[in-house]
């Protein structure tokens, strides 16, 4: 069992495992120079649960997913988290490289050989919906069939926890909500803990098990709200819209 690593201020160190999984934040402050970027923030991610962080753009949500991820330390508080992996708002793809060698990057990184990361990425692409793009360029593929074959790449890391940084940002309405529904399909046959920050609040009602709201920067925690709803979710559902307009009203209120 893979111990969780915590993030203190100046810092980081193994701790023992204790069960606790998933990622827990108390009191986290993160300041760039004079900018202060994160005041107080305190979540919490449960093995396997789904949790949105929604504010608006450059409120620190980036900055706090980095933190989690171990790209950042906090000046003060503690961001505790196993292992994670961060898949950034632009898919990153290897322009140079196929499909197939751009979902293999992963399993490249940590050692393995081309032909059985080819092979291993391989058989993920039928269920991500990319059969018959292997040898396809990122410049050739829809942003969507991108954003798949990004996500794929985030997914052979390996890591229990996916910090997902506006994954579906740049997509318009359309492809965005169809890779909505994509991926609560995917982590329901791949579980993980995920992190997800969106400035999408319909987004977060759709895909999260709780939903964190933040002020704008500095940030700090305005409310959180539990989504107790099966997934995948319609996002035309009453609790799924009432949801939606409560967080909304929460954003108002702490702006």
């Amino acid at each position: 069992m893979q111990a969780d690593t915590e993030i203190r201020a100046g810092g980081t160190r193994r701790v023992r495992d204790d069960g606790h999984g998933g990622i827990l934040v108390q009191r986290a402050d993160k300041a760039f120079g004079p900018v202060r970027v994160l005041d107080g923030v305190s979540l919490r991610a449960g093995a396997r649960e789904i949790v949105a962080v929604v504010g608006s753009s450059g409120c620190g949500k980036s900055t706090l997913l980095e933190c989690v991820c171990g790209l950042q330390h906090p000046d003060a508080g503690v961001v505790r988290s196993e292992p994670a992996a961060l898949m950034p708002q632009r898919d990153a793809l290897l322009p140079w490289l196929s499909a197939l060698d751009n979902a293999a990057l992963a399993l490249r990184a940590a050692g393995i050989a081309r032909e059985v990361a080819r092979a291993r990425a391989h058989t993920h692409f039928e269920a991500f919906g990319l059969t018959g793009f292997e040898a396809t360029r990122p410049a050739e593929l829809s942003g969507g069939m991108r954003q798949r074959v990004a996500f794929l790449r985030t997914l052979l890391t390996g890591r229990p926890v996916l910090c997902l940084d506006e994954p579906f940002g740049a997509l318009d309405a359309i492809t965005r909500a169809q890779m909505q529904l994509w991926l609560a399909e995917a982590l329901l046959r791949e579980p993980r803990t995920v992190l997800l920050v969106t400035h999408d609040v319909e987004e977060a009602v759709v895909l999260a098990d709780r939903i964190v709201l933040l002020s704008p920067r500095p940030a700090r925690v305005i409310a959180t709200l539990e989504v107790d709803l099966p997934r995948p979710r319609e996002r035309t559902h009453p609790e799924v819209v009432a949801l939606r307009e409560r967080a909304l009203r929460e954003l108002g209120a702490g702006t």
